[in-house]
């Protein structure tokens, strides 16, 4: 019982420590109030009578949506300034505190991830692909759950993190990770795997 508590309190100053290294890099930043009023407004579109009306609310949140590319971009970069230790994540669905000391073969450099994610946020906003407004809102809305897990998965763990989505989303982490551009997927995957993905993310 003991041991259970030590390892609780060790695993709770492990994530805090996360959460505010995150934290500093976001506090310059509106990252997360533009997701919140992209991911609230393009539900809103999808529940208005017609599609014309749908199309018009859409075409609203261009601004919103630069931003946030803009933005992921700046935290992308931001946190390259952070060291590899710093920003490793455990590929375990649990927490193991420190574990990129113990095991770093166990980890993700997140990084990495943070600039696959903003490549994404970037080739979705400037519509790449070419996509009708609506099949476009529905990939940028994958591409913005896929980093809330990231960033979750970093401050919590991998379970934590799947749980969240599919409690404020509705949605489990598959289908997210089958929504986003086929790009986004490939680096992903390949960071995942732990190869080199810094092709993909340009």
């Amino acid at each position: 019982m003991t041991a259970f508590i030590a390892w609780l309190i060790l695993r709770t100053h492990y994530q805090r420590s996360r959460i505010a290294l995150l934290g500093r890099h976001l506090s310059t930043l509106q990252l997360e109030r533009h997701m919140e009023t992209l991911t609230q407004g393009y539900m809103r579109a999808i529940h208005e009578d017609t599609e014309a009306r749908q199309l018009q609310v859409l075409e609203t949140f261009a601004p919103t949506e630069q931003a946030l590319a803009a933005q992921g971009r700046a935290l992308a970069d931001s946190m390259q300034k952070e060291s590899a230790q710093a920003t490793a994540m455990g590929r375990l669905p649990f927490t193991v505190p420190y574990i990129e000391r113990l095991a770093p073969s166990m980890t993700r450099d997140f990084r990495k991830l943070l600039q696959i994610h903003a490549a994404g946020l970037r080739r979705v906003v400037d519509n790449e692909a070419g996509l009708d407004p609506k099949s476009r809102a529905y990939q940028l809305s994958a591409e913005l759950y896929l980093l809330q897990h990231s960033c979750h998965w970093f401050c919590k763990s991998r379970g934590v993190a799947d749980a969240r989505l599919m409690l404020r989303h509705k949605v489990d982490y598959q289908k997210v990770l089958e929504s986003v551009s086929d790009e986004t997927r490939a680096a992903y995957q390949r960071w995942l795997q732990g190869e080199q993905a810094a092709g993909a993310t340009g």
